[in-house]
């Protein structure tokens, strides 16, 4: 149940506002610090918990680590939240061939 994990980091408000910066690229603690009113120690937890539920990776840069959003972390998200879709179209179609059907009688 990893979309589980991703749902309950995204529940933070911060740790959403963390997410969103990666949106743009890659970007180290203190560029996405920058951006925030929390401080570098802060996001640094926010990406630990983000992390470990699969949704960022980083990789050493010099003295730096940089984040990036996990695309892979991200579809297991993506495609629970697709299903309710799916499964809603699919309800829709039911409901409007029924409705023909009726129309025919």
């Amino acid at each position: 149940m990893a979309y589980g994990n991703a749902l309950e980091a995204l529940a933070d408000p911060t740790r959403r506002a963390v997410f969103q910066q990666l949106r743009g690229g890659a970007r180290s603690v203190g560029e996405i610090a920058a951006q925030l009113p929390v401080s570098r120690p802060a996001v640094s937890q926010h990406l630990k918990v983000l992390k470990e539920a699969g949704l960022v990776r980083d990789e050493p840069r010099g003295t730096a680590r940089i984040y990036r959003i996990h695309v892979e972390g991200l579809r297991e998200l993506r495609d629970w939240l697709d299903g309710f879709w799916d499964e809603a179209l699919a309800n829709f179609k039911a409901h409007a061939e029924r409705g023909a059907e009726g129309d025919e009688q």
